[in-house]
């Protein structure tokens, strides 16, 4: 197999996902607008009743009500866990349906929504506990430091590091294919590659969680895309090596962007 045969293909190859992937993406996306849309109108609740100015002289000399300031943290704790689940959906959907690097605005908006939805469900809340009246030093550092924190940990869980590709997933699906003879790839639930059959050592002394499927299937449960040790794994799994191997490594990490 050659380089120039294996890149026409790979350019001709476009990734579709099944269906059920399909469908599935679909109804995780929708989840997960419903639960970033949650937690923005709860942040809206937030800022607009949980910590509503006191017009009243008498309650606003006593500062801002202690019940209401445990009510505050429990409005960005459960914001939160609405932002962070929005953003896991969201992740798994990209994985089960990606977009294409060849529209790379689209690509990218796609791939970091999670995080951009999760900085306008606490930026507002943040900005104004921090400009809250009622509040005393103390309370706004807690319920300010919180929101912070959370807001950082879910940002980061809705970014993608490694988002990808419909080209990316063309490309391994169609190597897996032509070295192994089917779309059929191993892994472990604890690693992060597959690999070409279950004999390899890196999946020997697993004894729980190895499951197999295609390349869709094996990046829909959040594997980052073949080992790139395909050489080990051919001679492992009894499978003839090309004479060009290392420059099918080489086209399955241009296809990844490395």
């Amino acid at each position: 197999m050659s380089k120039s045969s294996t890149a026409s293909k790979g350019r001709q190859g476009v990734f579709t996902p099944t269906p059920e992937a399909k469908g599935k993406a679909t109804r995780n996306r929708v989840i997960a607008f419903c639960l970033w849309a949650g937690a923005i109108a709860l942040q809206l609740v937030a800022i607009f009743w949980v910590m509503r100015p006191s017009f009243d002289e008498q309650v606003e000399a006593q500062g801002f009500p202690e019940w209401r300031f445990y009510l505050l943290l429990g409005f960005v704790a459960v914001i939160g866990l609405l932002a962070v689940g929005g953003n896991l959906l969201w992740k798994q959907a990209n994985r089960l349906d990606p977009a294409s690097e060849r529209e790379p605005v689209k690509f990218f908006i796609q791939n970091q929504l999670g995080a951009f939805m999760t900085l306008v469900a606490f930026l507002p809340l943040i900005i104004m506990i921090f400009l809250n009246k009622d509040m005393d030093s103390k309370q706004k550092g807690i319920a300010g430091g919180a929101a912070v924190v959370v807001a950082v940990v879910a940002t980061v869980i809705g970014i993608d590091f490694t988002p990808l590709s419909q080209e990316q997933a063309a490309v391994e699906s169609q190597v897996v294919t032509q070295l192994v003879g089917e779309d059929r790839v191993w892994w472990s639930g604890g690693g992060n590659v597959m690999h070409l059959c279950q004999d390899v050592s890196d999946l020997r002394n697993v004894t729980t969680g190895i499951s197999s499927g295609t390349v869709a299937e094996a990046f829909a449960a959040g594997k980052t895309g073949i080992t790139l040790n395909l050489t080990q794994n051919l001679s492992q799994c009894d499978l003839a090596t090309p004479a060009n191997i290392d420059e099918i490594i080489d086209w399955v990490r241009a296809s990844r962007g490395r």
